[in-house]
């Protein structure tokens, strides 16, 4: 049920045009209440599409009724008509539902410099027709509406101590960190005040979505937000709560990872015995980012010698002769020097580990990233207006 598997929620995904495959493609999020706590965070890329530039003031009272999120347009570089667009759509909302504008989000996902007044009357039209059709079990029909390039939907569900955490997700391609990456709606039915929403969630997102490098390309539009609506009644544990949210942005975050565009590879890069935390997760990235990397394990290539090369970039302490490297479970490289023959490494499943041992403290961070095959670029060069 996704989004509206908490208590006090209701959904609903329609189709307006905006996709030319006349799948849904404006969802609605409704927080029935009793609390109205919202917090988000968003892409930290200086280009920002109009809706995260709305959705970054609307957001900062803690209180959120609403978000309409839209696919088939990005409504980004659209001027000052594509922030009207987004003022509208929010107008438009609140007035069906009898709340504030300011207190409703508004995000979209698409190609990046469409906007126009079709694109604007799809949009109004999708978030009223919506509204018309929110259901407490239309969280499913939500996610839908809310994919581009995805092959499926992205959904996660964790049930507490009475409380309830629902999510969806959507991204194939452009899935980058910067405090937050794609567009993510997560609810909960739990007790929460504004700053507990906005503090779990920044937490949840550090070690989930911001450790998803994909492609190494940053979305102008990522936003991941938080609904609390208090419907259970219940005020959970502060640590068990955030756990149970990081696990739930760790699950929607592999799945995200499992559907990117082409990839053949889902590659986990753990970085253990550094000596902090950001030094991990430094290392880990400058792997997940280096195309000859991405390349070699693309051709089933147990190349450690481009980990090497690719972690020598970095800032991070370490000797660079003093480095082991396993790959799906083989020690390839020990002390900077071969170790198994190539050989003896099974590159051809889907999952595929790289564990870097940095010797130089008790840190670690698992980086999540994929390969760089043929079908990467053939898709980003189709995908165009």
């Amino acid at each position: 049920m996704s989004v509206t598997a908490p208590q006090g929620f209701e959904a609903a995904g329609v189709a307006v045009g905006l996709k030319s495959t006349g799948k849904p493609d404006v969802a609605v999020v409704v927080n029935r209440g009793p609390l109205k706590v919202g917090a988000a965070v968003f892409t930290s890329n200086r280009a920002k599409a109009n809706p995260i530039i709305w959705s970054q003031q609307a957001v900062q009272d803690g209180v959120v009724e609403a978000i309409v999120l839209n696919s088939g347009g990005a409504n980004c570089f659209t001027g000052s008509f594509g922030f009207q667009t987004t003022h509208q759509t929010a107008e438009k909302a609140a007035e069906l539902l009898g709340v504030s504008a300011g207190d409703v989000l508004v995000c979209s996902t698409g190609l990046i410099g469409t906007g126009d007044q079709v694109f604007r009357g799809k949009v109004l039209a999708g978030t009223e027709q919506g509204i018309a059709e929110l259901s407490a079990d239309g969280g499913e029909a939500a996610s839908l509406a809310i994919m581009t390039t995805d092959s499926r939907p992205k959904r996660a569900v964790h049930t507490g101590e009475g409380w309830t955490i629902g999510g969806m997700a959507k991204g194939a391609g452009m899935l980058a960190p910067g405090l937050a990456t794609m567009l993510v709606v997560v609810t909960t039915d739990a007790v929460l005040t504004a700053e507990q929403a906005d503090a779990h969630l920044r937490h949840a997102t550090a070690v989930s979505f911001d450790r998803l490098d994909s492609d190494g390309c940053m979305s102008t539009n990522d936003q991941v937000t938080l609904l609390a609506s208090g419907a259970s009644g219940i005020a959970p544990d502060a640590a068990g709560f955030r756990a149970a949210l990081a696990a739930v942005c760790l699950d929607l975050a592999e799945q995200l990872q499992g559907d990117a565009e082409g990839a053949s590879h889902d590659i986990r890069i753990v970085v253990k015995n550094a000596a902090s935390e950001d030094d991990a997760v430094e290392v880990g990235r400058s792997v997940a980012r280096n195309n000859l990397f991405k390349a070699a394990i693309f051709g089933n290539d147990p190349n450690w010698g481009r980990v090497l090369a690719a972690i020598g970039t970095t800032e991070a302490q370490f000797d660079p002769y003093d480095v082991d490297v396993w790959m799906n479970g083989v020690r390839v490289c020990t002390a900077g020097g071969p170790d198994a023959p190539r050989e003896a490494v099974d590159l051809t499943p889907r999952a595929t580990e790289v564990v870097i041992d940095l010797k130089v403290g008790d840190a670690v961070a698992t980086i999540l990233t994929n390969d760089l095959t043929h079908d990467y670029v053939h898709e980003n060069s189709a995908y165009s207006s």
